[in-house]
Parts: structure tokens; sequence; C-alpha cells
């Protein structure tokens, strides 16, 4: 496992698209946080960071694909898979390192951000007035949704060998699995049922999460979801064996 992130890390950092993704991330977020007239927290008249924890994730639903695109369908169309296959490594070894490759590159992304956080802080009157549990544990949703993403663009990248199609398949299921259910549950058909399609929406925990409330059954909720993928890419790899 160690050898496979290594390997992706490697490979990742040293071509353009990692820079770029990243760089488009922080780009985003600055001119969201600093710079749109809507969203710019200098306009809001109080130190906070709530555009970046609302819309991080939508942002982050273009980042983590781009990571994740090239992790099994570049490995395809380069024929070099049915070497992976043949190396003794398990096929869990392989889907766990490319995992927490990409899920190390989105975590990397979201560290330039606590600059961010200093300068909301400095901003504070007094200083320092801002929701330091809500932060805390909106930044905890965005790592665990980043993994989430992660896994997903994973299993994307699994079942194609095209790294465009694995992007634009993980883009939207990154979106209809974080946004989806709760867009169903506002359809006045569901009656007392709303409520709980809702819960099944990523969304509904990520922002229990931001409130700074780390409820245990939203923690295991993101871990249902990457054990659910992660076990899918599995799937996805071995049928290719048979």
């Amino acid at each position: 496992m160690i050898t496979i992130f290594k390997k992706e890390i490697n490979e990742f950092l040293n071509s353009l698209i990692a820079y770029i993704s990243i760089g488009v991330f922080l780009t985003g977020i600055g001119m969201i946080m600093w710079v749109f007239p809507d969203t710019s927290i200098l306009d809001y008249g109080y130190a906070t960071m709530e555009p970046l924890f609302t819309l991080g994730p939508y942002v982050f639903i273009f980042l983590i694909p781009a990571i994740t695109m090239r992790s099994f369908a570049e490995e395809k169309r380069n024929g070099t898979i049915e070497l992976l296959y043949t190396l003794p490594i398990r096929s869990g070894e392989i889907i766990a390192g490319k995992f927490i490759a990409a899920w190390a590159i989105a975590i990397l992304s979201l560290v330039p951000t606590l600059i961010y956080y200093y300068s909301v802080h400095q901003l504070g009157n007094p200083v320092g007035n801002l929701d330091t549990s809500g932060i805390i544990g909106s930044y905890i949703g965005l790592l665990l949704l980043g993994a989430v993403f992660s896994a997903i663009g994973i299993f994307a990248s699994a079942i194609t060998e095209n790294q465009i199609v694995s992007f634009v398949l993980s883009a939207f299921a990154c979106f209809l699995f974080y946004q989806g259910f709760e867009g169903l549950a506002t359809l006045d058909v569901w009656g007392t049922w709303a409520y709980y399609l809702e819960q099944l929406g990523i969304s509904f925990h990520y922002n229990a999460l931001s409130k700074g409330l780390l409820a245990l059954e939203d923690i295991v909720f993101f871990l249902g979801y990457i054990g659910v993928f992660l076990m899918l890419t599995k799937l996805a790899i071995e049928s290719k064996k048979w």
C-alpha cells in the first residue's frame, strides 16, 4: 500500500494537472471569500469563514474528480494495470494506496486556507471573535467530504478507461450524493419520509458538522459512504481478472 501511495503522490505532483487543480481551487476559494461582492467577507461586516465552508464543497466537486480521474483510467489506457495485478500486492492494498494518495492531495489543497482563518481571526472585533468550534467542525466536515469524494472518484476511474469520462462521472456522482437527496426531499410527494430521505444526502451531515457538533452518527455516515465506494471499486477491478 505504501508503495502505491508513494507512486501516486509522485506521479500526481510531477504532472501539471496537480498544480493547476490546486491553484484553481485556492484561487476560486480566495475569490469567493475576498473578491466576489455577494460572498466577500469584507462586505459582511463581521468576521466569518462561512463562504469557504458553504461553497467549498461545490469546488471540491470539481477538484477531487480532477485528482482521481487518472487513478485507474490511466493505468488501463497505458496497459500498466496488468502489471499491477502481477505484483505481490492485494487489490485492497492497491485501492487503499490510491485512495489515501488522492485524499492526501485534497487535504494538501486545504492546508493553505488556514491563512484565510488567520486573516479572518485578525479582522475580528475584538481580534479572534470567531466561532472556533464551528470552524473546526467545518474543517473536519471538509476533510471527511474530501475522503468521500475521493472514494467516489476512485470508483469512477475504476469503471472506465477514459479520464474525461471518469471526471464527468465522478463530478456528477459527487453532486448527486451531496445535494441530490436534499433536492428530492423538497418535492411535496414524500410526506413524513422527506426528512429521512434528506438524511441520505451528504450535505445534511456536512451541515451538522459545520455547526461544531461532532456527532458520532455523522462521522459513521461518512465512513459508511467511503466503505461502500471502496468496496464497489474492489468489485470493479477484480471483475476484470475473471
